[in-house]
């Protein structure tokens, strides 16, 4: 049976105090009956192996996204910063003293799916990039008008409706092509009859939309409604300027949400 009601999150980066923040505000709301995550549990953030437990814990399923996978595997691609905080993550699963623990986080994140359908009769695709490359493709609010190729071809991967996350800036994008902010929706998106869509859901932990409040979905059966949440960053940024492999700029943009 689907869940009438599913909290969506994304891009929780390792930063604890915003996914905690954010199962508290799900918690709170008693028609939730399920919680799934697109992806980038880790990389980044200070609390990796906590973030990994927690998502386990209380997600129903989650993808494997790209800092996922190059913590597991390798940091493709990645730029020297967020390469260095890869290596850093992944020895903070290898420290773990208990071999039973640290097995169990590790085959977690290897068993993380690309894609997922869900939904009544799987109209529902969740990657973490885009429906064309779902781990690593970026899809960008400008793509709509400046790379309508792009935009076609996704979604000509799309049945009906997809969720993503890895950009981190929450909205609808359409196949006119077009893209809505959650500002411009007044925080809520009907689904049309005659349109495909692709929701991207934001990011729990390191937003980059110019609002640090931490995002996610709640997708109903008519639409989806976007959520923001205030967390405390001080501590996450005091954290993240205690370790030197993780670039001072990384708690820098916690409180501007770049």
């Amino acid at each position: 049976m689907t869940p009438v009601r599913i909290a969506i999150l994304s891009d929780i980066h390792g930063n604890i105090e915003a996914l905690e923040t954010v199962m508290a505000q799900i918690d709170r709301d008693d028609d939730v009956e399920g919680i799934i995550c697109l992806g980038d549990i880790i990389g980044y953030g200070p609390n990796p192996t906590e973030c990994v437990d927690l998502v386990s814990e209380r997600c129903d399923w989650s993808l494997m996204g790209n800092h996922d996978f190059g913590v597991v595997y390798e940091p493709t691609n990645f730029n020297p910063g967020a390469a260095q905080a890869a290596f850093w993550t992944r020895a903070q699963f290898e420290a773990e003293e208990d071999g039973d623990k640290r097995k169990k986080r590790l085959d977690y994140l290897m068993r993380l799916r690309v894609r997922v359908k869900f939904g009544p009769d799987d109209s529902f695709l969740a990657v973490h990039g885009s429906p064309r490359r779902p781990i690593n493709e970026y899809i960008f609010p400008d793509d709509a008008i400046n790379a309508s190729l792009k935009i076609q071809q996704i979604f000509e991967r799309v049945e009906k409706y997809a969720v993503v996350g890895h950009s981190h800036v929450p909205g609808v994008y359409t196949n006119e092509p077009d893209f809505y902010d959650p500002n411009e929706l007044k925080g809520h998106f009907t689904f049309q009859e005659d349109e495909k869509c692709i929701i991207n859901v934001g990011s729990v932990g390191q937003p980059r939309d110019g609002d640090p409040r931490a995002s996610y979905v709640i997708l109903e059966e008519e639409g989806v409604t976007f959520q923001r949440v205030p967390y405390e960053i001080d501590p996450v940024a005091e954290k993240i300027r205690a370790v030197p492999e993780l670039n001072d700029w990384l708690a820098d943009r916690l409180y501007e949400g770049r």
